[in-house]
């Protein structure tokens, strides 16, 4: 049986610089003022989700949940892919909406 490798450890430990830089990188994002926590996370999943990255768009939601996301809000931004990726991004609506219902999953 094979382990799974968690590529952000591997990131952190093999280039604890770059890591580092990139975490700045993502904080002073954070930070920013223009749009408020909830609006950035659901952009991230519809950017994560049009790239094709599910793994990203999956660790999303519970930030998007936390930051007062609603479903209703989830559902809407992956319908949104929709007319960029075609039916393509709807393979991960019931997923999403899993994590959403079942955090802890």
């Amino acid at each position: 049986m094979q382990t799974q490798v968690n590529s952000f450890d591997v990131f952190r430990n093999e280039a604890p610089g770059v890591f580092a830089a990139f975490n700045g990188l993502v904080q002073s994002l954070v930070d920013t003022k223009g749009l408020d926590g909830k609006t950035k996370q659901l952009l991230y999943i519809a950017m994560k989700l049009v790239a094709g990255d599910f793994t990203a768009v999956k660790f999303h939601i519970p930030m998007a949940k936390l930051a007062g996301a609603t479903r209703d809000e989830i559902k809407e931004t992956i319908l949104l892919s929709l007319t960029v990726t075609g039916l393509k991004g709807i393979e991960l609506l019931h997923p999403a909406l899993e994590i959403y219902d079942n955090p802890a999953k």
